[in-house]
């Protein structure tokens, strides 16, 4: 069942996603965590939350949803010196206790297989999700079969192109694969929390929430999940019924 949350803007949308994950900032929890622009104004609210209230992440645990492949993990754009550079640096989570995917090594299908195996015996209580213009979750492509585990996948030239922005506009640096998270994988989190804004993102929300549960928009699984909350601005709402 998909719970819809209309707001004004992206502030709103980090405010009003602060308030639905704050429950789940106590000891034993476990966090299913995002990249990219969209969480950014959440995790400035967790990371003041924790300085201002003394919210302790020394007892929760964090599992990422993906990373680019051959990156390494010191590189600016790798999703370890992101989570690190928003979040991770600015808390006091362990670091044994934050895991991100990692995308270097011989025998990366068989690292994803390990990291699912991780995730199944620590299930995440709260996955946060953006959601990409082409409808995909982590980076799961459309067509990726819904009851996929965390595996490698080549990622579509949408995706590229809307990653070129951090790769100094140079497509040529943009990474081609990535190990993630897949969407079996996904939707065995017990809660899951979406957050879209812009109206780049409107189509993909109208698919995901009110079209046919289908491979050609990955969201549109999440119809299936029993609770999911999803925070839409005004412009990435503009398109739903």
């Amino acid at each position: 069942m998909i719970k819809v949350i209309k707001v004004k803007d992206y502030e709103e949308a980090s405010d009003k996603a602060f308030e639905v994950m704050k429950p789940f900032l106590v000891p034993g929890k476990v966090l299913g965590l995002a990249t990219g622009s969209t969480p950014l104004g959440l995790y400035a609210r967790m990371v003041k939350d924790h300085e201002e209230n003394g919210t302790s992440y020394k007892d929760i645990c964090s599992f990422n949803l993906d990373e680019y492949a051959g990156l390494p993990i010191e590189h600016p754009e790798s999703y370890y010196s992101f989570m690190h550079r928003n979040l991770f640096d600015k808390i006091d989570i362990r670091e044994e206790n934050a895991h991100v995917p990692s995308g270097l090594g011989e025998d990366l299908e068989g690292q994803a297989k390990k990291y699912d195996a991780m995730i199944d015996a620590c299930p995440v209580d709260i996955q946060l999700l953006g959601i990409g213009s082409d409808g995909h979750i982590a980076f799961n492509e459309p067509g990726t079969p819904f009851d996929s585990g965390t595996h490698v996948t080549d990622l579509a030239e949408s995706t590229i192109k809307d990653n070129c922005r951090f790769f100094d506009n140079d497509i040529s640096k943009v990474p081609t694969q990535a190990v993630t998270q897949g969407i079996g994988t996904i939707m065995k989190a017990k809660n899951i929390l979406l957050i879209a804004t812009g109206a780049n993102k409107a189509q993909a929300v109208k698919d995901m929430i009110e079209g046919p549960v289908d491979v050609a928009c990955p969201a549109s699984i999440l119809q299936k999940h029993e609770n999911v909350t999803v925070i839409v601005d005004e412009a990435a709402a503009s398109l739903l019924k």
